[in-house]
């Protein structure tokens, strides 16, 4: 049965221009640069350069004018969904209907060379090979991994090379063209395992009885040598600790990943632009926004001066109200974009200058250890923003400092109280941890345990559980790996 019925509802949605000023924020200054010359672009009625305009000249004019049936017309016909626009023409308009979305390409595209894959195949030239041959050995090489490696089992790549390329071999003529792109360089690569990778480039050495002690020691004790179990090798191999050290360096200067050497697969180097400079000054601290993230936009005057000569002319055709229409449109998106900038200029200083402060012994001395104990909150509510705010600010900017450019996120950590019963930041404490173990002998190297005890002695009271999780966040393997013959 069908029923009516009344509700009331509250609700609170976000402005266009405050979604516009939210995604201005969290974006970097290079980000942030590329939007304000998409804006430039897209929006005719902005500009950028030092002259000055009475940027909102056109507002208070058409406020002050006499309500005619034209300026009424005006008024009454925009459309929201197209006054919030920008741009004149509609999305459908500009897109093509024969193709989909899954076919755009949104990767950056990269200058074209030599894969690692092609580098390999042109090597396998080199070689007297049958044409099976050089199929399942193409087969092998398009196979390798970034690494370096063929992580596939022999009957896999069998059954493979039956369905995809309709080559019929067996297992012993794999092995055999296996051997043959082993002989490839970088030295190592086409292993299946890391213990043959090492074999492999320990064969391409010159023999010495370190080499052959290391080639030993990896055919038959290579998992009491990833566990660094040095007096089983010691006994097993009934060797001195000088004749395992010298094989061990061997193994050491070996590479685990031949195929990360090839320039090729080498990931394109992230250039970062800090967004604040910390300076000191007579002890002081000084802080300063980078200038790329305050650049100066106005109003186009000649927009301007399009409403003027409208205003001033008798008569007011159609062809005239629409173009108003557009010019209104783009002379407010012009206006909100301006005053966003502002905006998030004034909430990226604000923010940046609260955590300076409430960091400044670690500014000024670039000790770690003099760190406070800092959340978004606590910024938050010292600047009286969301900490959504302050989260957007602090994820995606960097500051340049005495000490080396900081992501500010690694400004912020949580509090552990001291036996003193003072709050001291975790980070002071990892550093201390990090210290710790930078200093102990390599050859004892201390327990989470024993570790844990030399923290309380320094008075901070904390659980082995807690420096095994602060040693894992640091990357600092067991004491049974960090040990050292």
């Amino acid at each position: 049965m069908l029923k009516q019925q009344l509700k009331f509802k509250l609700s609170q949605k976000l402005s266009p221009q405050q979604i516009q000023l939210m995604k201005l924020i969290q974006l970097p200054t290079q980000a942030f640069e590329q939007r304000v010359k998409q804006e430039l672009e897209d929006n005719p009625a902005l500009d950028s350069g030092k002259e000055k305009t009475d940027e909102y000249e056109f507002e208070d004019e058409f406020k002050n004018e006499d309500q005619d049936t034209d300026s009424e017309v005006i008024e009454t016909e925009i459309n929201v969904d197209e006054y919030l626009s920008d741009d004149e023409i509609p999305n459908y308009r500009l897109q093509a209907n024969n193709y989909s979305k899954d076919d755009d390409e949104k990767t950056v595209p990269y200058a074209s060379g030599t894969s690692f894959s092609q580098h390999l195949k042109t090597q396998l030239q080199t070689f007297r090979l049958k044409e099976d041959e050089m199929q399942i050995a193409e087969f092998l090489v398009g196979s390798v991994d970034e690494s370096g490696y063929i992580r596939r089992d022999v009957p896999d790549i069998v059954d493979d090379l039956a369905f995809t390329q309709n080559v019929y071999t067996d297992e012993e003529t794999v092995e055999r063209i296996f051997k043959i792109v082993h002989q490839l360089d970088p030295a190592g690569v086409g292993a299946r395992n890391l213990q043959e990778c090492l074999l492999i480039q320990l064969k391409r050495r010159n023999e010495t009885a370190s080499v052959e002690l290391a080639e030993k020691i990896l055919k038959d004790a290579f998992d009491q040598f990833t566990k660094k179990h040095y007096n089983k090798l010691l006994a097993k191999f009934d060797i001195t600790e000088d004749q395992l050290r010298d094989a061990i360096d061997e193994i050491e200067h070996l590479n685990p990943k031949p195929g990360g050497t090839y320039s090729g697969n080498l990931k394109p180097v992230e250039h970062v632009t800090p967004d604040f400079t910390i300076k000191i000054k007579d002890g002081e601290l000084e802080l300063s926004l980078n200038g790329r993230n305050a650049p100066q936009m106005h109003v186009s005057r000649e927009y301007n001066n399009m409403l003027k000569g409208y205003k001033e002319s008798k008569k007011k055709t159609k062809e005239q109200k629409d173009a108003v229409m557009f010019i209104k449109q783009k002379l407010d998106a012009a206006k909100w974009f301006i005053e966003a900038i502002r905006q998030r200029q004034e909430t990226l200083f604000v923010t940046m200058s609260a955590i300076m402060h409430h960091q400044e012994e670690y500014f000024l001395s670039g000790d770690e250890r003099d760190l406070k104990p800092m959340i978004l909150k606590d910024i938050a509510e010292e600047i009286e923003m969301d900490v959504s705010t302050v989260s957007r600010v602090a994820n995606s900017k960097y500051v340049d400092t005495p000490y080396g450019t900081k992501l500010i996120k690694e400004f912020f950590s949580e509090s552990m109280k001291n036996d003193q019963g003072e709050d001291v930041s975790t980070r002071e404490i990892k550093k201390i941890l990090e210290i710790t173990v930078g200093e102990e002998d390599k050859k004892k190297p201390l327990t989470d345990e024993k570790l844990s005890k030399i923290l309380k002695d320094k008075g901070y009271p904390i659980a082995r559980r807690t420096v095994a999780k602060y040693r894992e966040q640091l990357d600092i393997p067991v004491a049974r790996l960090r040990k050292e013959i």
